[in-house]
């Protein structure tokens, strides 16, 4: 699953970056998330591998920070990044003929920019939050990787302030996206149903049902696992499904319902083939 992830994340990022008829806001914006897709799995699933093969495994006190860091500031941003996905969906829907001068370049460039720094930068406060605590107890980690919480559980010092800065981090990085997709949508979906042929209705949802899908695999099972977080093992499932799975399916989802795609994917294939 892995390798999987990687190659196909590589293909879409490849795709994008090569072929003219993926030149769109939107692709590039589905290249970024393909990438954070590479960072998060890339964090994870080395570590966890090594843990599986080896029936238990250590990580370092740096490492597990760093595991944590790389982690926390890909999953914001990829809220970030969906939450600039669903804006430029939109547009190109609900305001189709001012799309081009809305979607400038460099209001794209700015989405970007501002999805990656504002990730990592919330995450920092609380990567510099856990490098004042104390860890004098037990060293063992009841988790597949370094999490907020599970490091604040081996902590000897007092960490309530700790859980009401992640309780309120959490609501600034998921609330404000959260609501901004699904304002957006309840436009789209307005706006898709004034269309009066079917065939026109349904046109035009294909090139906003990818996005939805993703949106609704992700968060989905962001808010379970944060709004019920002791929960024990279901936790862990959810944790791995939205670090392992859901970048395993993304690449998959919006490639098999994009023609564009498809047809990118085609033509590069048809050049490889040449030179081969």
């Amino acid at each position: 699953m892995y390798s999987m992830t990687i190659c196909e994340n590589l293909l879409i990022i490849l795709l994008v970056s090569t072929s003219q008829r993926l030149r769109s806001p939107m692709y590039f914006f589905l290249g970024h998330l393909a990438l954070s897709d590479i960072v998060l799995v890339t964090s994870i699933v080395p570590k966890m591998l090594d843990v599986i093969i080896r029936g238990g495994s250590t990580i370092s006190y740096v490492g597990c920070l760093a595991q944590f860091y790389l982690f926390g500031g890909t999953v914001s941003a990829e809220c970030f990044l969906l939450t600039a996905m669903s804006y430029d969906r939109y547009l190109a829907i609900c305001r189709p003929l001012h799309y081009i001068s809305a979607m400038s370049v460099k209001l794209k460039y700015s989405l970007i920019i501002s999805s990656w720094l504002l990730g990592f930068m919330l995450v920092l406060i609380s990567l510099l939050l856990v490098c004042g605590l104390q860890f004098c107890g037990s060293n063992v980690i009841h988790y597949f990787f370094c999490d907020y919480a599970p490091l604040l559980e081996l902590s000897c010092s007092d960490t309530t302030f700790n859980s009401i800065l992640l309780f309120y981090c959490l609501r600034i990085i998921g609330m404000p996206s959260l609501i901004v997709i699904l304002v957006s949508y309840m436009y789209i979906i307005i706006t898709i149903l004034k269309i009066p042929s079917v065939t026109g209705r349904q046109k035009t949802f294909s090139t906003c049902s990818s996005h939805l899908a993703v949106v609704s695999l992700y968060y989905g099972s962001l808010i379970i696992m944060y709004l019920f977080p002791n929960m024990g093992n279901v936790k862990k499932i959810l944790s791995l499904f939205y670090t392992v799975v859901t970048p395993l399916l993304n690449p998959m989802i919006y490639s098999l319902s994009n023609r564009d795609i498809k047809q990118a994917f085609r033509k590069l294939s048809s050049k490889m083939l040449a030179v081969l």
